[in-house]
């Protein structure tokens, strides 16, 4: 493995490989040969790259995404920081938006919609798995850098940052943006994602840091429930697992200091809290 050379906040390596089954896969294996503590493992592209729920597959072009999975340990399963994956995902957000605006001089704002997604206009940029064994903590990564076309069931629900961003100001800055871009032999969108994905890496690690490793990440709950995504607004939720049939209607809440999603339930007008279950995009 290739040891990236960019500012790991966590001090510690940065490993990338062009291609591997998951990255997830990957950082288990170092995790066994006594990585430590902040370990990275970015890839190009992933053949079995995975969601939350089982049996769904992220779906990436080579090259235009940046999926990377960062091992987390802790003396014990109970040192973990709670809701570890929501305030991942309010890192991953402010570091996307702290990229778009570094770059490309233009700002949007990336919606958490819970428990692990990362929304651009309504339509998902990046996704959160984050898995635990004891107090070892396996945190994977994927966001759309560069993509301009998804597949015909993803192209509604789907985005990346290029589709989110000023395109006319990217054409502006690209010749600032790319080295030697006269000995590539790729798409703009691939050139752009090539020279910068290291780059939203390292945004990410920082702000990753400050939201699990120092104070400046207390008050998570606050700052996340103003980037909740569907917060305040009638939503369809269903409890448990994707097949459960548990239907929730009602007013999307909050989240507890825990992380559960808080539901006013049009049924009986109380709150309800869940542990897991997923948003419906459509009502």
């Amino acid at each position: 493995m290739n040891i990236v050379n960019i500012k790991n906040s966590f001090n510690a390596p940065v490993y990338h490989e062009k291609t591997v089954s998951s990255t997830m896969d990957v950082l288990r294996r170092l995790a066994s040969e006594d990585a430590p503590h902040g370990t990275v493992i970015a890839a190009d592209f992933q053949t079995e790259g995975r969601g939350r729920i089982r049996g769904r597959v992220w779906e990436m072009e080579r090259g235009e995404s940046l999926p990377f999975s960062v091992l987390l340990r802790y003396p014990r399963a109970e040192d973990i920081p709670s809701a570890l994956t929501l305030r991942s995902g309010l890192a991953v957000s402010l570091a996307i938006e702290d990229f778009a605006e570094s770059f490309y001089g233009d700002h949007f704002d990336g919606m958490i919609k819970w428990p692990n997604d990362i929304m651009i206009n309504g339509k998902k940029a990046a996704g959160i798995l984050c898995e635990a064994n004891d107090g070892d903590v396996f945190l994977g990564i994927g966001i759309n850098v560069a993509q301009k076309d998804f597949p015909e069931h993803l192209r509604n629900k789907a985005t990346s940052i290029l589709l989110s961003i000023n395109k006319e100001q990217i054409t502006e800055n690209k010749e600032q943006i790319t080295k030697n871009k006269e000995q590539l032999k790729v798409s703009r969108e691939q050139m752009i994602a090539s020279d910068l994905r290291f780059l939203l890496l390292e945004k990410i690690l920082f702000r990753l840091y400050n939201e699990l490793e120092t104070e400046a990440g207390n008050d998570w709950q606050i700052r996340l429930e103003q980037r909740l995504f569907k917060k305040d607004e009638q939503v369809v939720f269903a409890e448990g697992a994707a097949d459960s049939g548990k239907i929730v209607s009602g007013r999307l809440a909050g989240i507890s200091e825990r992380g559960e999603l808080l539901i006013l339930t049009n049924e009986g007008g109380d709150v309800r809290s869940f542990i897991s279950g997923e948003l419906r995009m459509n009502l």
